[in-house]
């Protein structure tokens, strides 16, 4: 498992077309890529079990907690990613909520877009 940081400080200001906003690569993949828009309500889960393929999480908004195949637990918030390679075990759990995008393919490579916590 390796956390990430997803913020201002990976971006590009963009200023074309009038624009005024901060655009920060998150990833880039030439086989296919399945995004997703994971909810966990209050006390949610995604139960202990093996990653199909690579695998990056992205916390959109809330809080909550991670873990991989050791039982420590790391706090994850809004702006913070998550990675696991393919058949890497983890976990993750919420008590308030939150919301993360998923990204899964063959090639994930984050650290070529975004910095390390």
């Amino acid at each position: 498992m390796e956390l990430f940081k997803f913020d201002r400080s990976n971006g590009k200001k963009i200023s074309k077309f009038n624009s005024d906003f901060i655009m920060s690569r998150i990833t880039q993949t030439a086989q296919p890529a399945h995004i997703s828009c994971m909810h966990l309500g209050e006390d949610g889960m995604v139960g202990y079990h093996q990653a199909t393929s690579p695998q990056l999480l992205l916390i959109v908004s809330g809080e909550g907690l991670v873990r991989a195949e050791q039982e420590e637990y790391f706090k994850v918030k809004a702006g913070d990613a998550v990675f696991w390679n393919k058949d890497e075990w983890h976990e993750t759990k919420t008590s308030t909520g939150l919301m993360a995008i998923v990204i899964e393919s063959e090639e994930l490579v984050p650290s070529m877009y975004i910095s390390s916590i």
